[in-house]
């Protein structure tokens, strides 16, 4: 029989593509996609609702921002950032500043990936502020290059065997009941207290906080359980840094571009940064990054201490400008309000069901950037105060895999029994309630099978 080309290239990804890459799908290749839906090459048609983690959010293939990209590649492919200025680049910055949450992120600089944004950042920082201590979350993730996995600390495999890393970086914990010993329905100010105290000690007993160069934290925990800062205590970490000269960076490389309901997820508290870190949902698949800050702050860099050879790629930024068109022509934010509080009310339907809800912990989040968390008769810890017994095992990722069976792409994350929700913010209430009815199916099935 001859051998068909799904499993000639199938072939060539298990011998070939290197073994640090985890698929949810095993070896199924993806041919084409279109909104909502990806196409396999076995004929199998997926509803997204991962949307490459975070990043098409305007869908796959969005017709006016590929139209863009395919433009731009007939006129200027390349124009490299050291060498001289080029028109998307600075088309884009015009189109941004009228969206950033706060005037004085003034200052621009583009880059290919989250991770090397997250590099920058503390590199500015440092530079800036002539310090070298960089205080993270625990629970954080910013990236797998050396610098942004020294701040990350949603899971050891990030790091396992590639250290030591790079060193005066200190952990503080996230204002998240689990990383303080509490349950789910802890009150709010109780765990900002608890959280704040143990900054607190960290200053106190870690590090002079005037060594301290800065403040990395994402305004919603991605990788780490998708868990909303409270403003509260984005407010406090701002009053803390002002106190000491000490640079707030939020990472919104997941948040921005209307992933929470907003342009970025720090206008939930009305907090600016001093350096804001933007990828993903950017340029809707695209490789494209950015730096954001103050003019006042970049403009102690000397020249060359920022560049890359394909930083601020002009096809990438074509897309991106297309991308600030659309959020506004199609009134992206509107649907995505809209799609959320049908997927959260749905969602806390399910859990107030007496079969389904001793199961669910948690359903939490902001915009399209929802977790559900369910219960687990073990944990991390032994001494973790909200295992059940009773309660099946590794229901999140038997849940996510019973969603792929079912036809739709679906996510865990965290060190804990988390499904993540990130469909795309411009997804019709046909294929939103289509995925909530095929979740609810698997967690059905998954309960029962116990």
């Amino acid at each position: 029989m001859a051998t068909t080309t799904s499993t000639y290239l199938q072939d060539i990804g298990a011998k070939h593509v290197t073994k640090g890459l985890g698929r949810i799908t095993g070896d199924a290749v993806m041919v084409r996609a279109q909104g909502s839906w990806a196409e396999f090459e076995d004929g199998r048609q997926l509803l997204d609702f991962t949307t490459g983690i975070g990043v098409t959010n305007l869908g796959h293939c969005h017709p006016k921002v590929s139209q863009a990209a395919a433009n731009q590649c007939l006129s200027l492919v390349h124009g490299q950032c050291s060498i001289a200025f080029h028109e998307p680049y600075l088309r884009l910055i015009e189109k941004l500043l009228p969206i950033m949450p706060d005037p004085s992120l003034d200052s621009f600089f583009f880059w290919n990936s989250g991770s090397e944004a997250v590099e920058g950042a503390l590199k500015m920082a440092r530079i800036y502020t002539g310090r070298k201590g960089i205080i993270t979350m625990q629970g954080g993730y910013h990236g797998r290059t050396f610098g942004a996995m020294a701040v990350t600390r949603s899971k050891t495999i990030y790091s396992e065997g590639s250290g030591p890393s790079m060193p005066s970086v200190f952990v503080a914990p996230f204002p998240f009941w689990h990383q303080l010993s509490l349950s789910p329905s802890a009150p709010e100010e109780e765990v900002v207290k608890k959280a704040l105290y143990q900054l607190d000690l960290l200053l106190s007993q870690q590090i002079n906080p005037k060594e301290v160069a800065a403040i990395l934290i994402e305004p919603v925990l991605g990788e780490g359980g998708y868990v909303p800062a409270p403003p509260s205590y984005l407010r406090s970490l701002r009053e803390i840094c002002d106190k000491y000269g000490i640079l707030l960076i939020l990472d919104e490389v997941q948040t921005g571009f209307g992933r929470t309901g907003k342009y970025f997820a720090s206008e939930y508290s009305g907090v600016s940064p001093d350096i804001m870190t933007i990828a993903k949902g950017l340029a809707n698949g695209f490789p494209l990054s950015g730096i954001v800050s103050r003019t006042g702050i970049t403009e102690k860099l000397k020249p060359g201490i920022m560049g890359g050879t394909y930083a601020g790629n002009a096809v990438a930024c074509a897309a991106a400008i297309a991308c600030t068109d659309v959020m506004k022509e199609e009134k992206v934010l509107e649907n995505v309000q809209q799609r959320s509080k049908e997927l959260i009310t749905s969602l806390n339907k399910l859990r107030s069901r007496a079969d389904i809800g001793p199961y669910i912990l948690d359903v939490r989040g902001v915009g399209l950037m929802i977790g559900v968390e369910f219960a687990s008769p073990s944990s991390v810890s032994t001494y973790d105060p909200n295992t059940i017994a009773g309660a099946p095992r590794n229901l999140a990722s038997r849940v996510a895999k019973r969603c792929l069976e079912k036809g739709m792409l679906i996510l865990t994350t965290s060190i804990y029994e988390v499904v993540r929700f990130i469909p795309p913010l411009n997804i019709s209430a046909e294929d939103m309630a289509l995925g909530i009815e095929i979740f609810t199916q698997a967690v059905e099935e998954i309960v029962k099978e116990g």
